[in-house]
Parts: C-alpha cells; sequence; structure tokens
C-alpha cells in the first residue's frame, strides 16, 4: 500500500503497445535501467507509460488556454501509477533540426556568448551599444542582409546547367530542368514565346540563353502540343520558369530528398562575399572581447573558447560586467565537454550532429537546471558514445542523481547496466512475445531469471571464439581527404570484407566513410550516367583509385522510412504490392473486376471513405489533447464494406494486414515473391512486427533493419559496397549478433561492408578496422591505427586499442 512518503513509483495495469497488463514497483532516487531486446516494450513502460503519465498530470495544472499551445502526448493506457514526481524526458529524437539550429542554439551558451559581446565587447569609438538580439543570425536586428543570416550564397552558371552545349532545347541541353511532362511542358512553352528548341544550344543568341537560363519573369503563354497518334491534346495555358528559378526553388522548398539533391548538382556554394561566412552584420562584427568578434569565437572547438577565457579571468584587468559573464559561461561549457562534446563549436549546426549528440548537449543543459526531485527519463544516452566516453556520461547520470532525483534509463550498453542501482528486464522477446517484467531488483539478482536475453551479455565474460579474418580481393584507396577536421589523410578500405571505422565520438569516422567515400562512390555512378564531373574532383578528396571495383553503393541509415501513418512495413519493402495482386486474383474479385488498386487504403475505391484509409478519425477535445478513436464506420479496418467481403484463405485484406511477420510467413507460404521479402525481415529478427504496422511507431534501429531487409531480398548483381553508420544503435546485444550473422552473409556473397561502429563486440568480429583519432574536433581527424582487429588492439595511441583487447580477450 502507497503512502505519501512510498518511495517507489508504483505502475499498475500497463498495457500501452505491447505491455501485457504489467504491474511493476520502480525505486525513486535511483539510477534504474530499462532493458530487454528491441521491442520488448521497455520504451513503452519508459516513456510511452510513465512519462507520458506525469506529462499528462503536469498538463492538468497548466491553464486550459495555455493547454492548446503545447504539443501533448496523451493519456497512457495504464490503470494506476503512484508515487509519480515530475518528470524531464531526453529521448533520441529521430526528425533532423532545422539548419539554423545550432550547438549554441541547443545549449542556450550563444545567449551567454551574446551577452558577454553586447554588455562587455569592446565597441568602436562612437557606436552605439547593441542588444544582444544584434549578435544573432537568427534575428532580423543581426542577420547579415545578403545571406539572411546563413552565411552561404548558392548560385548557379550556364556551364552547369547545360552541360552539353552541342544538344538543342528540345534533345535536353538544359539538364537541370525536370524530367516526364514537367521538362517536356517548360520546352513547349519556350517554343510557344517563339524561342528556337531545335538548334543546338551553343548556336543561340547569348542574350536568348541567357534569358532561358537566368530570367526572373514567368510568362504564360497558350500551348499547343503536338499531335500524338491516339491521343487528343488540347491547348493549355502554360507557365514557363527559367532553369536558375527551377532549380533554386526545388532546393529552397521541395521535400523530396531525391530531388533537392539532383537540384544540388547545378549549384556551388560559397561564402557570402558580404559578411565572409559569419552570418551577421557589419555593426555586430566591429563588436570585440580580447581582439576577436563573436563569429571568431563560436567557430572555436568549446575546449579553445574555454582555455582562452580561462587566460582572460586569470590576467585579470576585466570589468565586473565581463568577469560575472565570462565565468557564466564557463559553468555553462563545463557540463558539456565533461559528455565528451568539447571538440564542437557553438556555431556546428543541428542537422550534422548524431541523435546521440544532441541529446547530450540536452542533457549538459539539465545539469545545469538544479532541478531535484525529478524523474528523468533518457533513451539510450550511450548512442553514438566510444567506451572512452561512457565513464563521463555515467559521472553525470550519477550527479543528477545525487541532486536528489530520479534518473530512468532505457539502455542498451551492458557498462552501463552494470553500473544501475536497480534493473527493470521486460520481455522475454519482442512483439507479442514480450511485454512482461521479468525482473524488477537489482542488477545481480538477475542472473537466476532463465528467460532473461539480457542475463546472458550482463554476466558472461567469456570473449567469443577467435575468428580468422577474410583476405581483401583489393582496395579502395582515398588520396588527400580534407573534409571538416579531417585533413590530408590517405585511406584504404579493403574490399571483400567487414571493415570496422572507429574512433571517439567527433574523431571523423562520419566523414570518412558516410561522406567522402560514399561521396567518391555516388560521384563516379553519377560520371557514368552525366558524365560531366570525374571522381578526383568531389568534395573532399584529392583522388580515389579501385572505384571501379564497386558496382553499386548502399547506405543503411536509421532515417525513418516514412513521415506519416500511410508508410508502413508492408509497403515499404513492396510486400503490399504482392498481397494485393493476390487479392485481385481471387474469384470473387474477379468476378467484381476488382482490382489492385482497390486493396489501397491509400486511394479512393476500396478504402473507408470516412477515415479516408487511416483507420481512425481525430477527435478535437480543444482544452484536452486530442484523441484517436476508431473509425465508426469501418471500425479500424480502413477498407469499406464491399472490400472486405474479398478473403485469401479465408482472411480480409485488413486481417492479413493486421499479421506479424512470422505468421504471414506462414500464412503465405508457397509464394515466391513474398516468402522472399517476409525471410528477409525476419532474418534481421524482425518477425514481431505487423504487416500494416505504422513508419511512424518504428524505432531506428527497426527502420534500418527493414531498410537492410529491403536490401537482402533482391536480387544482387555485381559487387555491392553497403555502408551502415552505427547499425548496433536502439539495438541489444542479442539483436546485434542476428545483424551481424546478415552482414557476414553479405560479404560471404562476395560483397565489401564498411560500419562506422563504436560498439567493441562489432569491432572485434570485423576483419579490417581503421581507427580515427587521438581525439575529437581538431585533436582528431587523423588514422591512429589500422589493420586486423588483433594489430589495432596492440597499436600505441589508440583510445580504442584497450576497449578492443577487452573484448577480443
Amino acid at each position: 500500500m502507497s503512502t505519501p512518503h512510498d518511495p517507489y513509483v508504483r505502475v499498475r495495469g500497463a498495457r500501452e503497445h505491447n505491455l501485457t497488463d504489467v504491474d511493476v514497483d520502480i525505486p525513486r532516487d535511483m539510477l534504474v535501467v530499462f532493458t530487454g531486446v528491441s521491442g520488448s516494450g521497455k520504451s513503452s513502460l519508459a516513456f510511452g507509460t510513465i512519462y507520458a503519465e506525469a506529462q499528462r498530470r503536469y498538463f492538468e495544472s497548466v491553464a486550459p488556454y495555455a493547454r492548446r499551445l503545447i504539443h501533448q502526448v496523451g493519456a497512457p493506457d495504464v490503470g494506476e501509477i503512484t508515487g509519480l514526481p515530475p518528470a524531464v524526458s531526453l529521448e533520441q529524437r529521430r526528425s533532423a533540426p532545422g539548419s539554423r539550429s545550432s550547438v549554441g542554439t541547443v545549449t542556450t551558451l550563444s545567449n551567454s556568448l551574446r551577452m558577454l559581446f553586447s554588455r562587455a565587447g569592446d565597441y568602436p569609438p562612437g557606436a552605439e551599444r547593441l542588444d544582444s538580439d544584434s549578435f544573432s543570425p537568427n534575428t532580423a536586428a543581426g542577420a547579415c542582409p545578403e545571406c539572411h543570416g546563413l552565411g552561404r550564397i548558392h548560385r548557379t552558371t550556364e556551364e552547369l546547367l547545360v552541360p552539353d552545349p552541342s544538344l538543342s532545347v528540345r534533345e535536353g541541353a538544359i539538364a537541370a530542368w525536370p524530367g516526364a511532362w514537367q521538362g517536356k511542358n517548360l520546352r513547349d512553352v519556350l517554343d510557344a514565346l517563339g524561342y528556337d528548341i531545335e538548334r543546338p544550344w551553343r548556336e543561340l543568341e547569348p542574350a536568348d540563353r541567357t534569358w532561358i537560363l537566368f530570367t526572373d519573369e514567368q510568362p504564360v503563354v497558350t500551348v499547343h502540343p503536338v499531335r500524338e497518334a491516339g491521343r487528343i491534346q488540347r491547348p493549355y495555358q502554360g507557365t514557363y520558369m527559367s532553369a536558375r528559378r527551377y532549380v533554386m526553388h526545388t532546393f529552397a522548398d521541395s521535400r523530396s530528398r531525391t530531388l533537392r539533391a539532383k537540384a544540388e548538382r547545378f549549384l556551388t556554394s560559397a561564402p557570402c562575399p558580404v559578411c565572409g561566412g559569419s552570418r551577421l552584420r557589419p555593426e555586430a562584427l566591429a563588436v570585440t572581447f580580447a581582439g576577436r568578434t563573436i563569429a571568431d569565437l563560436v567557430a572555436l572547438p568549446l575546449t579553445a573558447l574555454t582555455a582562452l577565457t580561462e587566460v582572460l579571468l586569470e590576467a585579470g584587468g576585466a570589468s565586473d560586467t565581463a568577469r560575472v559573464l565570462t565565468a557564466d559561461l564557463l559553468a555553462r561549457i563545463g557540463p558539456v565537454t565533461e559528455l565528451g562534446l568539447g571538440y564542437l563549436s557553438l556555431d556546428r549546426t543541428a542537422p550534422t550532429l548524431s541523435s546521440g549528440e544532441l541529446q547530450r548537449l540536452r542533457l549538459a543543459t539539465q545539469l545545469r537546471s538544479g532541478l531535484f526531485g525529478v524523474v528523468y527519463v533518457l533513451d539510450e544516452p550511450s548512442a553514438g558514445l566510444h567506451p572512452a566516453d561512457t565513464e563521463s556520461l555515467l559521472g553525470v547520470l550519477g550527479r543528477l542523481k545525487d541532486a536528489g532525483n530520479s534518473v530512468f534509463v532505457v539502455e542498451h550498453q551492458m557498462d552501463v547496466v552494470r553500473q544501475a542501482d536497480w534493473l527493470v528486464d521486460v520481455g522475454p522477446l519482442a512483439g507479442e512475445h514480450g511485454g512482461r517484467v521479468l525482473h524488477s531488483g537489482p542488477p545481480a539478482d538477475l542472473a537466476g531469471v532463465a528467460e532473461s536475453a539480457t542475463r546472458r551479455f550482463l554476466f558472461d565474460e567469456d570473449p567469443p571464439p577467435a575468428r580468422e579474418p577474410r583476405t581483401p580481393t583489393g582496395w579502395i584507396t582515398l588520396h588527400g581527404v580534407d573534409l571538416h577536421n579531417v585533413r590530408g589523410v590517405d585511406a584504404a578500405f579493403p574490399l571483400g570484407v567487414l571493415t570496422a571505422v572507429t574512433g571517439v565520438s567527433g574523431s571523423g569516422k562520419s566523414t570518412l566513410a558516410g561522406q567522402v567515400l560514399a561521396g567518391v562512390l555516388a560521384d563516379r555512378r553519377q560520371a557514368e550516367t552525366d558524365a560531366p564531373a570525374a571522381p578526383e574532383e568531389v568534395r573532399g578528396c584529392a583522388s580515389a583509385e579501385g572505384l571501379e571495383a564497386v558496382d553499386r553503393l548502399v547506405q543503411v541509415d536509421q532515417r525513418p522510412i516514412g513521415r506519416t501513418p500511410r508508410s508502413n512495413l508492408a509497403t515499404y519493402t513492396g510486400l503490399f504490392d504482392v498481397v494485393r495482386k493476390m487479392f485481385a486474383e481471387t474469384e470473387t474479385a474477379r468476378a467484381r473486376k476488382y482490382r489492385a488498386g482497390r486493396f489501397s487504403f491509400n486511394v479512393a475505391g476500396g478504402r473507408c471513405e470516412t477515415c479516408q484509409g487511416e483507420g481512425f478519425v481525430s477527435v478535437e477535445l480543444l482544452f484536452l489533447p486530442s484523441t484517436y478513436a476508431p473509425c465508426p464506420d469501418c471500425h479500424g479496418a480502413r477498407y469499406n464494406p464491399r472490400t472486405l467481403e474479398v478473403t485469401l484463405r479465408g482472411l480480409t485484406i485488413a486481417e492479413v494486414l493486421d499479421l506479424t511477420v512470422e505468421a504471414a510467413a506462414e500464412f503465405l507460404a508457397g509464394t515466391p515473391a513474398a516468402e522472399r521479402s517476409l525471410r528477409a525481415l525476419l532474418d534481421v529478427g524482425l518477425g514481431y512486427l505487423r504487416l500494416g504496422q505504422p513508419a511512424t511507431e518504428l524505432s531506428g534501429g527497426e527502420a534500418q533493419r527493414i531498410k537492410l531487409a529491403s536490401e537482402l531480398q533482391r536480387a544482387r548483381r555485381g559487387h555491392t559496397l553497403y555502408l551502415l553508420d552505427e547499425p548496433t544503435t536502439g539495438l541489444h546485444p542479442a539483436d546485434v549478433e542476428v545483424l551481424m550473422r546478415q552482414l557476414y552473409g553479405l560479404v560471404d556473397a562476395g560483397n565489401t561492408v564498411v560500419v562506422v561502429e563504436h560498439d567493441m563486440a562489432v569491432v572485434a568480429g570485423a576483419d579490417h578496422v581503421i581507427d580515427l583519432g587521438p581525439g575529437g574536433g581538431d585533436r582528431g581527424g587523423r588514422i591512429v591505427a589500422t589493420g586486423t582487429p588483433r594489430e589495432v588492439a596492440r597499436a600505441a595511441g589508440s583510445r580504442t586499442a584497450g576497449y578492443l583487447a577487452k573484448a577480443l580477450g
């Protein structure tokens, strides 16, 4: 029975997602770690139930009008929770922040620095004192008027827009224009405007070429399309858009990553000629502190900024205002550098940060908040952390606990789990085979829980069996890599093996593999099709050799497979196309002349029109969070009654979508096209997911494995290089074993796999290791060791070596 001084958070009847009426008691004022395989229900308990209920209670204390202005997650499906303090959530946010968001804005350190320049800066004689907003590139008062505070200007040239001037406009000389009907429309409009679209581009008058490519005018003319056999095409009003205007519009406004990437090929990016890339107005750049502008200071790594300000404080002579503001700035930087992020600069944009770096930046700001009596709920704070940085993380979590807070952590890293005061293990497996609390108590007591998938990894210290590294079949060599903090490096990637790229956070791993290696390969493929760019010219690499051995590049990341509930597992993998065709071939469907499109919930015809195929309707409750209720007509089935009358082996299309991958593999046995997709999903450990599970409900690790499964089911042609950036993020060690079996299979089939990775178990199982460092930021960017795992484990000067040696036993 709970009392006002009950030291436990007591959860009764938790049924969120796959939780099976869970009852659990969790102590407050402790470091509590939630473990379990991916999809077991641990996040549903920690975030979907405990944090969601704490947030709901807080919002009940907020004025009703104010509630409408705040995003609310709604009430969790739980019977009762007692002993629950206010909660703060620090999640791994998958969506990328805007380009104007930076390290300085996320941590609020920019505010402190701007205040320092505003109140204690050295102004030119006679200059007015500026408000702190005048030192921000994100405000009208501070932003450079030429580049609007972005720091770079995007331009295009005739050579980029028209790579082959021997072609006519009709033949596609303007490569930047879109394809298909839209491109034909622009050519027809240009023809209607009186321009000769049949002559080679180089023979047109210079003035005509300039107008066609660069005009800002958008004239409207009547277009009379050329008649085609069997098609009646009526005249229409067409609007002209120049090549430059189309490229700039697509680059700035398109939501399609593919279209934006294509548009970017026709643009050059250069520092703004007015502000020199500083993003600020001249008035702000005229103010200095210690002889430096604010643009100089935000470009320094935080460790260098700390050293500079400490020297100023020790030197004396500063005003009282400067001393107070500088001391405040140093105190705010401290937690960020303690979490291993001292290599970052304040102007580093948020989209270039990993989700782990973003979470640790938010964690650093909480250390300064001084809150106590709060439950902090963290989602894998060790994600993206080298083992050398994990000790600092544990120190920060300990300080939050010692300040009188409860720290609840969803975690897969066993070094963090071993430091927990209390362990909640959820499982035993994923999806409908999980959702139970197997253990809630001290970590040592998990040893007696036979069902736990975590137990083996927490207590089994035996090293994995030694394996002989594979022999490379060739090499890709990059010469003169020069991008971000990787300066003048030569790197060699072996082919036909599994290579792990390692190093502390910020050492340059993702730059070398994810940007430069991927860039030279992608640029080579582009050169084979469009011909203008050679691999040597790719940004960040002077030259590259051995690229011809790779026929295909596949990058597998953790970005969502879709942004709306209409995208799901079945649609992404192409399995839904197979299922819809099977339904269209049933006797009932043929008799009614239903085609495959009838069985799509995304188009009119077969779907329920009341909910537009969503399966639910939003109920607006004004002052309470909007809630979702099953559609009153289809009751969540997504289809109209006539469509649901068609069955395949006794199941409707809605019932097939509700099957798990495991159940679907049995149901669709004997259908080769379906079996291939389902087998690939089972092989990567996703048998617990439902076919119709919305993309928005999937974790980053699940999204990455779905992408990998989609690749596995394809017929393999030629030598493929698979590039994965931290594929074990979000994966339990048991799931990592499943993933590694698939990666080994890809290599054994004659392909190359390159992983950027911190998990030493994965690195120990690689054939080749490239270790960058020795530190992060300007202290990294060099290859400190390379070779087999055992060779790198013996390397002097490598921060990875000791941890790798331990993993190898």
